[in-house]
């Protein structure tokens, strides 16, 4: 299941939590063709039917199906630019990416 870092737990709760937005509020990933690696972020009032949702000291995170297998083993980290622009990164959870956890051979 996708992980959230301390950082994306922050940025996701700064921009969900303004004021007037609902409690339930959270930021929504897609992705439309299992084929085509783009991801689209929205923030949204609650799950869609189907959505997974990752809670993360109060950040709450909605899955699209494709985008929750496609992020399965990641991580998700957020920073924010020096003019307040969010930037999401997907890096892969420690031990994933190896075929039964074995090592490389050399």
């Amino acid at each position: 299941m996708l992980t959230l870092t301390e950082n994306a737990t922050l940025v996701i709760k700064s921009i969900t939590g303004v004021e007037g937005a609902p409690a339930g509020a959270g930021v929504r990933i897609s992705q439309e063709n299992p084929a085509d690696p783009a991801l689209a972020v929205t923030t949204t009032e609650a799950p869609q039917p189907g959505d997974q949702v990752v809670e993360e000291a109060g950040a709450r995170v909605f899955l699209e199906e494709n985008a929750a297998n496609a992020l399965d083993d990641k991580i998700l980290d957020a920073a924010v630019d020096d003019k307040g622009g969010v930037e999401f990164l997907l890096v892969p959870q420690p031990g994933q990416g190896r075929e039964n956890g074995a090592a490389p051979t050399p």
